[in-house]
């Protein structure tokens, strides 16, 4: 943890960005830890078709901590059952409401789950 903090922390007037820097590469290692101790049969079935663990990690990965926790708690509220699955009767697409009431459409809905 100190190889990040002297790496990601050269100067101590940006300690925020500091901050930001050292939690996304915590949420990082996280989840690959996760991915090395967890094998897959244990792991809970996610509803989407990119899993929890891979969504988090690309988004933190790319657009950095806050972004990477806010798409963390979305997917934790969301991926815990109560959705509901329905055929559109405008577009007879299947999509799928979320807890929060948000639409999602096919190509974001898991394969086991449209069968």
């Amino acid at each position: 943890m100190f190889w990040i903090w002297s790496k990601t922390c050269t100067n101590i007037f940006h300690a925020s960005g500091c901050f930001s820097k050292i939690m996304k590469h915590l949420i990082l290692f996280v989840i690959q830890m996760y991915w090395k101790l967890i094998p897959p049969s244990k792991r809970k079935r996610c509803i989407f078709k990119k899993s929890c663990s891979n969504y988090v990690f690309e988004i933190t990965q790319k657009e950095g901590f806050k972004n990477g926790l806010k798409a963390f708690l979305f997917r934790y509220q969301n991926c815990r059952g109560n959705f509901q699955i329905f055929k559109n009767p405008i577009n007879n697409k299947i999509q799928m409401i979320l807890p929060s009431k948000l639409i999602i459409e096919t190509e974001e809905i898991a394969e086991r789950l449209m069968n």
